[in-house]
């Protein structure tokens, strides 16, 4: 008779600590049981095989849907509940850590800031950023929730939103869901009309940054603010 000597999950974490462990394994300590005929590393396996959505690993849980969770064998609602709150804390987790020292005048810290919240979603979503004279945020918006290819911006909102707000100047950033950040003809249009309209009225448009997955463009940055 063979015996089984492979560690597992909890006791691995006890002796090496988290970062030892597999996605897989992490993710069966999180589930904690299993079913009568899956224990939970198998059940782990069932939910990242299930989860991948063309995305790698744990990635894909973002983009799964309660119902989608629920519909695995052995996860059912409550496990569910608990898989899609993991990943909303470390979106939040993230978000912070971005936050912390952030100057709200540079690119890079700022797509830092929004990368967790927009690369996961699935249709483009634009947000306003509301700065004082320092930079420091006064307001963040979302100014409209669009299809997986555009999102409509009314230059007439985003200034009523900026004067009821005191801001003195402004970012702009939407997503791209393909995980391209390249600038579309339309994303140059808008830029250009918002950066016009913005001196008239002594609002700077300070950037306008495109979140893709795990990339960004800032227009601020390739120099056509």
């Amino acid at each position: 008779m063979k015996l089984n000597t492979q560690i597992l999950p909890y006791e691995k974490f006890k002796q090496y600590g988290a970062e030892s462990l597999t996605d897989q394994e992490l993710l069966a300590i999180v589930l904690r049981t299993g079913t009568k005929n899956c224990c939970a590393m198998e059940l782990a396996g069932k939910v990242l095989e299930e989860c991948r959505c063309g995305k790698q690993g744990l990635l894909g849980l973002h983009r799964m849907s309660l119902e989608q969770l629920s519909a695995i064998k052995g996860i059912g609602p409550v496990k569910a509940v608990k898989l899609k709150c993991i990943t909303e804390l470390s979106r939040r987790i993230s978000q912070t850590n971005a936050f912390n020292g952030m100057v709200f005048q540079r690119s890079g810290t700022v797509a830092a800031y929004l990368m967790e919240s927009m690369r996961h979603l699935e249709r483009e979503q634009i947000r306003l950023l509301m700065l004082d004279a320092k930079g420091h945020l006064l307001k963040e918006l979302i100014l409209s929730n669009g299809t997986a290819s555009m999102s409509p911006l009314s230059p007439r909102e985003v200034f009523i939103e900026l004067l009821k707000a005191g801001a003195i100047q402004f970012i702009v950033t939407h997503n791209h869901p393909s995980g391209d950040p390249t600038p579309s003809k339309e994303d140059q249009r808008v830029t250009t009309v918002l950066q016009q309209l913005g001196r008239q009225l002594e609002l700077p448009l300070i950037d306008h940054i495109i979140i893709g997955d795990h990339q960004y463009f800032s227009f601020k940055e390739h120099g056509l603010l």
